[in-house]
This record gives structure tokens, C-alpha cells and sequence, in this order.
């Protein structure tokens, strides 16, 4: 999939998360999906990207994990460059909008995040064994 299918698919996925509060089907369907706003680090625009997430706070909806896998490829997403820029996002969940700070999660944290999504999404290991070194863990946490 070129960078103009990925952008259409993302589109897409948006626009079927905010009509539905924050459920979607396709690759997403049964997964807890977030909507992450970024600014671009060159641009200065807002970028939306939609990402499978879990709790990082046991399901107390303060803070969230997101993974930068970029789906296997060789770099990193764009989303993920934009947070060394400027690390306050806009999140969606469900039905709820909220400003949060985004920082990579390190060592037992970050471990026992990727677990879980390991568990949930076990492709993630296959977007492992491609991506240009481990992949960082962000924990999005509401302010």
C-alpha cells in the first residue's frame, strides 16, 4: 500500500470511528481503537492517525498505549516523529476527547505493555522481526 492508500484507509477508518463512537470493523474490528492528533514536526499542521491502543492505568482511562510499528515498515510513523516535536496530543476514545502528553514508556512498563498488545494483536511480533529496532511503546497520558 502506497503513502495516498494508506492516507485514503486512514480516512476512512476516521471517519467510521466518529460515526460509530470510536467502534470500527476491518482490521480494527474487536480491538480498542484511539484517535491520536499530532502536529507535524516540519508542517506545523494537525495529523490524525488511528491506532490500536490498550490501558495503561488497568482501564481507569488516564492513560493509554499506543505502539509506533508503522505495520512492519522499516521506519518509524510520522505520528511518532511529530511527539519529539511537540508531545501534547489530542486523543479520541470511544466518545471522549482529551488533551494528553505523550512519552515513550521504558523498561517493566513498556515490557508489560507490549505483553498485553502482543497478546491482543500477535502481529505485532511479525512488525517486530522488520522494524529497525525495537518498538517504542508511547503512553498517552491525559492532562
Amino acid at each position: 500500500m502506497d503513502q495516498a492508500q494508506r492516507r485514503e484507509w486512514n480516512e476512512k477508518v476516521i471517519e467510521e470511528f466518529r460515526a460509530n463512537e470510536g467502534v470500527v470493523g476491518g482490521s480494527f474490528a474487536g480491538h480498542t481503537l484511539l484517535l491520536l492528533t499530532t502536529r507535524g514536526a516540519k508542517s506545523g499542521e494537525l495529523r490524525v492517525s488511528p491506532l490500536a491502543a490498550v490501558s495503561a492505568d488497568g482501564g481507569a482511562g488516564r492513560r493509554w498505549a499506543v505502539f509506533a510499528a508503522n505495520g512492519g515498515r522499516p521506519m518509524r510513523p510520522g505520528w511518532y516523529y511529530n511527539l519529539s516535536a511537540d508531545p501534547v496530543v489530542t486523543v479520541e476514545v470511544g466518545t471522549e476527547r482529551f488533551q494528553a502528553v505523550a512519552e515513550d514508556a521504558t523498561g517493566a512498563e513498556r515490557e508489560q505493555l507490549w505483553a498485553v498488545m502482543l497478546e491482543r494483536l500477535p502481529s505485532l511480533d511479525d512488525f517486530q522481526a522488520t522494524a529497525p529496532g525495537p518498538i517504542p511503546v508511547v503512553v498517552l497520558t491525559r492532562q
